[in-house]
């Protein structure tokens, strides 16, 4: 009989069977993930690695909301992605789509191909300048746009399988890449509190205090960001996510309750009473209108302003990605005695494969997530980590309807919340030597105040050989800097012209 025992409390030779034949298939995939990921070398476990997956999706899970808010455009209103006969919140469930399964291509590879422990999705600050510099300021087409960022993917891959990193790195000044990160953040304040009504145009000085207390828009936006910074303070888990989610419920809930009209602080199809989802339009999986648009971005092309949209993109996300890498490399212990990430090129093109498919899929250029520090400090130390938080995203294809019903200002919290935390980029940059602090601040200010990312780099990198010619440290320059600046004073001498037939 089954599970009989001896006289003794042994089971017998049948039990011990049944139970090694039910057992086996669980523990064989347990042995296969601890020998293909090695566990046992990186002192680590199955459970503790899914842990690590789980925490590090829930901390970067925002993206999948605000990326296609920040893409999607808004005719005669934001700059983005617009397709006719696509309403904006169709447009935003298709981009939500190519975020996902971008995202995804990008850790799988992360995990079977660099075995680290590290996420990566579309970055914020890239999908910021592809809508508001590239289609906004320039004038570009979004189909263009992506043709740049699938361009810069390529190229990525290629100067990565040839170990050329190290020679990009030494070729931009170290007052640039130390302060590109807290321009970006500015960059990305403004971009957040306006939509949040906090910030408001004005005709006297250009921007103000909106009017909080008496805007609904602006009044939930404040709750909802104090909200969010109390959940992050206290290193609650998902606290973005967390934040973006009760913002929305609450203005669910006041137009429900009939407090405000539908449209107000809620999507139309929240209406007094219930949900009216013929209102919500139809669920957007197909995402044809995106799939393969870049090949015809590449049609009646502007050489110099494609090469600096191309340049930009190249730039932020290859600095972005190396001080992720860099950090997180760091909280988990991978660094050498050099303090470099050995091995740095096979996580660096697990990040150009996932830029290059979310050119091809829609979406712009894909980053590593310092997110991802919250999984290490879980424990996470394999790429059993980033499979999970691969996984996950996938998983996330269930919910993207709801997209739809996040309005923007809710989902705009996560750019102020980002945006501080990348202010912290300031320290590493020296201050008291004038050939760093000029060239830096070019770059910090420059981007929020022209609303542009490439602009602000532009600034930092011709005022660069500059400054060090006025100290007498010429020598310092390297022909590819004098090369770079030459190039931007030219281009902006173009531009400011008018002799460039695009909007600007």
């Amino acid at each position: 009989m089954t599970g009989e025992s001896s006289r003794d409390g042994t089971p017998t030779d049948e039990s011990v069977v049944i139970e090694e034949t039910e057992t086996a298939p669980s523990e064989a995939v347990g042995r296969w993930f601890a020998a293909y990921f090695g566990f046992e070398e990186r002192g680590t476990d199955l459970r503790t690695e899914i842990v690590a997956g789980v925490t590090t999706f829930l901390t970067m899970s925002y993206i999948i909301v605000v990326n296609p808010a920040l893409l999607a455009g808004v005719p005669g209103g934001k700059p983005g992605i617009v397709m006719a006969g696509h309403p904006p919140a169709e447009v935003r469930q298709m981009l939500a789509v190519t975020t996902i399964l971008a995202a995804a291509v990008a850790i799988f590879v992360m995990a079977f191909y660099a075995n680290r422990p590290f996420a990566q999705a579309p970055g914020l600050g890239l999908n910021a300048f592809f809508a508001f510099t590239v289609v906004g300021t320039l004038g570009i087409s979004w189909q263009t746009g992506l043709a740049a960022v699938v361009t810069e993917g390529v190229l990525f891959m290629a100067l990565t399988a040839i170990g050329a990193r190290k020679h990009v790195v030494e070729l931009f000044p170290p007052p640039v890449k130390f302060s590109v990160g807290t321009g970006i953040g500015l960059f990305l304040a403004i971009v957040g509190l306006q939509e949040m009504r906090v910030v408001v145009a004005d005709p006297e000085s250009l921007v103000t205090l909106g009017s909080i207390a008496s805007d609904p828009v602006a009044l939930l936006s404040v709750f909802g960001l104090f909200l969010t910074l109390a959940l992050y303070a206290k290193r609650v888990t998902g606290a973005i996510i967390i934040g973006i989610l009760t913002t929305t419920l609450v203005g669910m809930v006041v137009t429900l309750a009939g407090v405000l009209e539908p449209g107000v602080v809620a999507a139309e199809f929240v209406r007094n009473g219930g949900f009216d989802l013929g209102r919500m339009g139809g669920v957007q999986y197909d995402i044809t209108p995106l799939f393969g648009a870049f090949i015809a971005g590449f049609e009646d092309v502007n050489g110099l302003v494609f090469s600096l949209v191309i340049f930009t993109f190249f730039f932020v996300d290859f600095f972005d990605t190396a001080g992720a890498l860099t950090g997180v490399s760091q909280a988990a212990g991978f660094l050498d005695e050099d303090g470099n990430l050995p091995e740095i090129e096979k996580p660096l093109m697990a990040d150009a494969v996932g830029t290059t498919v979310g050119g091809v899929l829609g979406t712009s250029t894909v980053t590593t997530y310092v997110d991802s520090a919250t999984g290490v400090k879980e424990g996470g130390r394999t790429g059993m980590t980033a499979l999970v938080v691969g996984v996950l995203f996938l998983a996330a294809l269930a919910v993207v309807p709801l997209v739809a019903a996040i309005p923007l200002y809710a989902s705009h919290i996560a750019l102020v919340i980002v945006a501080l935390l990348m202010l912290q980029n300031v320290a590493d940059i020296e201050w008291n030597d004038l050939t760093h602090a000029v060239p830096a601040g070019m770059t910090i200010l420059i981007m929020p105040l022209t609303f542009s990312i490439a602009y602000g780099i532009a600034a930092g990198i011709i005022s660069y050989p500059v400054v060090k010619v006025a100290q007498g440290e010429w020598r310092d320059v390297k022909t590819g800097q004098w090369l770079l600046a030459a190039a931007f004073v030219v281009y902006f001498g173009v531009r400011t012209s008018g002799l460039m037939g695009i909007v600007g």
